[in-house]
């Protein structure tokens, strides 16, 4: 069975880490072991996630600097540690690239930088595989030119040798409890056995039977064997040779084609599909809260727990500020110009089901705002606990309780910035059942 020592870039709370040692306990044999990490938090004087990472893992290199800033030689060290697979979760913004004056390729939008940071890694490591995740916004990204983002991430894994096969998954489709949609992309280099084997069956003709039942996805993830309303599309990304120059510049410029929410890449060709799942029953929101109640009691005591809950207990006028946003409302409002138009916003349910799962959760839980879960606990209402977050997510319970800070020491995380973490984080699960497969598919 092959062995995988992993560098996890923009780390967060270590959510691919937890992800692929629970696949280790699933399988019950270590393959996968994180050597390195890397988490900057920019515009924060406390980095709070990393000092997290430092508790969690206090055997682990971990890295805190701004990846802009890091070193060549940082990647060319963990390349000389045998890092043979990249992981991570980076941010989604701008990725149109162009020229500038001095004819290099450029990049616009600042966060967009951030991807070809992952491309400048895969240049020195040259891992065997990469597993990232992002918002499933990016395959209709940007709005004015829908799917350009993705294509150009595709073209530049492209001229690098690797193949990238995708997926947007609802983690609530798979039985997890929360209603989370990301894009998983897995990422193989073509001399690796795994793409050998591929290469073997590969048939450009007919791909169906590759995203329906024999990728990664299609083995841990199931869906319906049809496309959905014919929803197929295959094209190449540029009529030029990946080694030109103009290749990621032509598909900036002259990207037209469609990205549905499952596909592959390979030399320069996709083919793509709008895949529906073969859902399995989901875990409810009722269930963590049940789970975490007996968390919290089993440590800490019954008389403890009703003293915890006590603390997130929404008071009369929080209710009606809830009700109100929660609410469906018109609102006249005034451009600068002087101009009349009216706001519209539907009503959504009073409080949160406990009987289905979560809705997504954003960096704002645990604030008075519309996305927040609201919960009616008894007769009371009251917010999320950082613990039931950490459930939705699939991390273990008090996994975001404690950090190390620069001095040495342990302390407390605030609340507000446990439940940033879980809002930024991803569903755990996913991660587990995607190495699961891979253990299965390179053994």
């Amino acid at each position: 069975m092959a062995t995988y020592k992993v560098f996890s870039m923009f780390d967060g709370v270590g959510g691919f880490i937890v992800g692929l040692d629970n696949a280790n306990n699933s399988i019950n044999h270590k393959i996968f072991e994180t050597v390195c990490s890397n988490q900057f938090e920019p515009s924060r004087k406390s980095q709070d996630a990393y000092e997290v990472g430092l508790y969690n893992y206090p055997n682990m290199e971990h890295s805190n600097t701004d990846i802009l800033q890091v070193e060549n030689q940082f990647f060319d060290n963990l390349k000389e540690k045998n890092v043979n697979m990249i992981v991570g979760g980076f941010p989604c913004q701008d990725y149109s690239v162009a020229r500038s004056k001095k004819h290099e390729l450029g990049i616009e939008g600042k966060k967009g930088v951030l991807f070809w940071e992952i491309i400048r890694a895969v240049n020195h490591i040259q891992p065997d595989y990469l597993i990232l995740e992002n918002v499933d916004r990016l395959l209709k990204s940007p709005s004015s030119q829908r799917g350009r983002d993705f294509a150009i991430m595709l073209g530049a894994f492209n001229q690098l040798g690797y193949s990238v096969e995708w997926r947007v998954i609802n983690a609530a489709d798979y039985g997890c409890s929360q209603k989370r949609r990301r894009v998983f992309f897995f990422v193989y280099r073509n001399d690796t056995e795994f793409s050998k084997q591929i290469e073997k069956k590969w048939d450009k003709e007919n791909t169906d039977n590759y995203i329906f039942e024999a990728g990664l996805f299609a083995r841990q993830f199931p869906v319906e064997n049809i496309a959905y309303k014919n929803r197929k599309y295959s094209d190449t990304l540029s009529k030029y040779d990946s080694n030109s120059e103009e290749y990621i510049i032509d598909i900036s410029d002259n990207f037209t084609g469609t990205i549905w929410n499952t596909g592959i890449m390979r030399n320069g060709q996709y083919f793509t599909i709008d895949t529906q799942p073969i859902k399995e029953q989901p875990k409810t929101l009722g269930d963590v809260v049940e789970e975490a109640k007996q968390y919290f009691i089993a440590k800490y005591g019954a008389e403890e727990y009703k003293k915890y809950i006590e603390s997130y207990i929404v008071d009369e006028e929080k209710v009606s500020k809830f009700k109100y946003l929660r609410g469906s409302k018109k609102i006249e409002r005034i451009t600068a110009d002087g101009h009349k138009w009216i706001y519209s916003e539907g009503g959504m349910s009073e409080v949160d089901e406990l009987t289905i799962p979560a809705r997504t959760m954003l960096t704002s839980e645990g604030s008075v705002n519309r996305s927040t879960h609201f919960l009616k606990y008894g007769e009371q209402f009251r917010l999320l606990t950082p613990i039931e977050a950490e459930l939705l997510q699939d991390f273990p319970p008090d996994w975001t309780k404690y950090k190390i800070t620069a001095d040495g020491s342990k302390k407390e995380v605030s609340d507000r910035m446990r439940m940033f973490f879980m809002g930024n984080a991803l569903v755990t699960k996913i991660v587990e059942r995607i190495g699961i497969e891979l253990s299965k598919m390179d053994s």
